[in-house]
């Protein structure tokens, strides 16, 4: 029986074909997990000290799309695919399609277009990721006003990740609540330096060192919420107020010049 053959050349564009539609669809679809990377993930790993008194503090990252690490480590300074702090502990993928990636104010899919174009869009994942990079690169680091989750938040922000509120505690409230453990060995580090220093504590001290940890903790998110939303809205409304009064004297000025 005679058994047709397809020509070589015919074979070699089928698998073209195949293989761009293949690739297509990877670029435009959210990447899959792997075990070192984690392409655009929320990540985040616990701190030293301050996360064995308040375990849910830590610090966190962002990843680009082929999966390295970006995270803001220190005053003008973003690490890259060296995550400080240690390996990753938590995290969270991010869907790319509740996300705005727009070259214009027309092309806008999220309900906040003119705020989301005043404050600052991208094109593409890894656009945003730079432009939070330049932005945060001339900020001065602290750990209570300026810190990783700052940084975070500002690349959310710009990506108009399903709002345009985001800031240090909803950011740490989205790892802490829909995080997920990269492995058990992750759950022992971060919670084991705080279950030894309460236990060593309740040994020396006895049962009232419970109460050091848990006020600590609380003093803390005061702290962070205070910043977050009490002291951010008065310097707000303290520019603002002052760049009125200079806009008026200004003009006045030159009202006056002109006579």
């Amino acid at each position: 029986m005679h058994h047709s053959r397809l020509p070589v050349m015919e074979i070699k564009k089928t698998y073209d074909i195949e293989h761009m539609c293949s690739t297509h669809g990877i670029q435009h679809e959210l990447w899959p997990l792997d075990d070192a990377k984690f392409p655009c993930c929320l990540v985040w790993t616990p701190l030293p000290v301050v996360s064995w008194l308040a375990p849910f503090i830590g610090h966190v990252g962002i990843c680009r799309e082929d999966g390295v690490i970006l995270d803001f480590a220190g005053s003008n300074f973003v690490n890259v695919d060296d995550f400080a702090f240690g390996v990753v502990a938590r995290y969270l993928q991010l869907d790319r399609k509740q996300c705005c990636f727009t070259p214009n104010l027309g092309g806008h899919t999220c309900k906040h277009g003119y705020k989301h174009a005043e404050f600052g869009t991208a094109i593409t994942w890894d656009d945003a990721l730079q432009s939070s990079t330049r932005y945060i690169e001339h900020k001065t680091y602290n750990l209570f006003t300026c810190n990783s989750h700052s940084f975070v938040a500002n690349f959310l922000n710009r990506i108009c990740c399903g709002s345009m509120h985001w800031n240090m505690i909803n950011v740490a409230a989205l790892v802490l609540l829909k995080g997920h453990w990269v492995d058990a060995m992750s759950v022992l580090k971060s919670f084991l330096p705080f279950l030894l220093v309460l236990c060593l504590g309740v040994y020396m001290v006895g049962w009232p060192f419970v109460v050091a940890p848990f006020s600590f903790s609380s003093l803390l998110l005061l702290w962070f919420v205070l910043g977050t939303y009490c002291f951010k809205t008065v310097k707000s409304a303290s520019s603002s107020f002052f760049l009125k009064k200079f806009k008026f004297f200004f003009f006045k000025g030159q009202f006056l010049n002109s006579l």
